[in-house]
């Protein structure tokens, strides 16, 4: 574990990690778009990291969900321990040169990886990649993430496509509390040894899967 980015040590022994979005009151009440506030949690409910959005209200307004983002993730020390960096881009497979592409730092400044969006006509396909752009595994989203009352799962999965290793799962939390807070609750699950710089690249992609598929729908409905 001395090899670890600081502040990563914890994930070493995490195979399931939880990110519940914060309720925001006045988002609620007002309509009004602010930045997005996560506690990332071990399988008990514990804290672990708490993470917070860094962008323009220009760009919550304007370009959400496409938005660029900085989000700085910080230990229960108040230390950044991860910055995940989302450039400005596309998501139409109309413009297959231009997809997504997130990168994740840790420490900051260091990059631990990359997610990568994939051209596909009819699923939602990533590729997370190491810190040297060499691809590491796959998430393969379903055809249709309403969700219709029940979890919407994103697989992860060997560079063959084959076996999953895997799953981020965005969970449907009630009517009430997507329609009216829109709200995000995920789950991660990886195997224990997964290397800790790629798990934290899988939070990443869990930030971005909720930025382009589920920060305006009303999931479940």
């Amino acid at each position: 574990t001395h090899n670890l980015p600081p502040g990563l040590e914890y994930l070493n022994q995490l195979d399931q990690i939880i990110i519940h979005q914060q309720v925001d009151l006045l988002e609620a009440i007002l309509g009004t778009e602010t930045s997005s506030k996560y506690e990332i949690k071990n399988p008990l409910g514990q804290r672990v990291y708490f993470a917070v959005e860094e962008n323009g209200c220009f760009d919550r307004r304007l370009c959400s969900p496409l938005r660029a983002f900085t989000i700085s993730i910080a230990d229960n020390a108040g230390r950044e321990v991860i910055r995940v960096i989302r450039p400005l881009r596309c998501t139409s497979c109309c413009f297959p040169c231009f997809l997504q592409e997130l990168e994740v730092q840790s420490p900051p400044g260091t990059v631990a990886g990359y997610v990568v969006q994939n051209w596909d006509p009819f699923l939602p396909k990533f590729t997370i990649q190491n810190e040297s752009k060499e691809d590491v595994l796959k998430i393969i989203g379903p055809y249709a993430t309403c969700g219709c009352f029940e979890d919407v799962d994103f697989e992860v999965k060997a560079l063959n496509e084959m076996t999953t290793i895997g799953k981020i799962s965005k969970y449907w939390s009630g009517f009430v509390n997507n329609v009216f807070t829109n709200t995000a609750n995920f789950g991660i699950q990886v195997p224990v040894d997964l290397d800790v710089r790629i798990k934290a690249v899988m939070i990443g992609a869990c930030f971005l899967i909720d930025l382009m598929f589920f920060e305006n729908s009303l999931d479940g409905l």
